[in-house]
């Protein structure tokens, strides 16, 4: 008979259920401990990726906003901030950053002749597709200790977790 194989979580786990608090669930405290340690390892990969292109992950969600956005790649300051859920202050902040590298320039918007639309620029494109190669093959080494039928049925078991945690954020 051959033992299931043991993480840091179920060590925690143990130390937790010694406690024998009545309030705490040690299936659900392991799948959350497990998705965020997960998530941890993920996010470091993808950090050292970034580093490589002399990008932080916060600057990289705005590349991506406006890499996945539309046709032309733009978007206004004020849409990427309530999208990214962060303030104009940050916002600006990545943008002066991401200009001063030349993977984004303002440009005047013409619908609101007080406004300007951020634009990625070829050099981004470019810049955000290598970096988005290498995560895209880091990302498949993580998931690679599943069969595919595996990685379908965690998505999908995932995904049922998530729709509902959204449609509690809506109500």
């Amino acid at each position: 008979m051959q033992t299931e194989e043991r993480d840091h979580i179920d060590r925690f786990l143990e130390r937790l259920e010694n406690l024998g608090h009545p309030d705490i669930d040690l299936e659900v405290e392991g799948l959350v401990d497990r998705i965020g340690a997960i998530n941890k390892r993920i996010k470091k990969g993808m950090e050292t990726v970034l580093a490589e292109y002399d990008l932080t992950w916060p600057e990289w969600s705005v590349m991506s906003r406006l890499r996945l956005s539309s046709l032309d790649h733009r978007s206004s300051p004020g849409e990427l901030a309530t999208e990214l859920e962060i303030s104009s202050g940050a916002m600006t902040s990545r943008l002066d950053r991401l200009e001063h590298q030349g993977f984004v320039r303002r440009l005047p918007d013409l619908g609101d002749r007080r406004g300007i639309v951020i634009e990625l620029t070829p050099e981004g494109q470019a810049a955000w597709d290598r970096a988005a190669g290498i995560a895209a093959r880091r990302e498949a080494f993580f998931a690679s200790a599943l069969t595919k039928t595996e990685q379908r049925q965690l998505n999908k078991l995932l995904r049922k977790l998530l729709v509902a945690l959204e449609a509690r954020e809506t109500q």
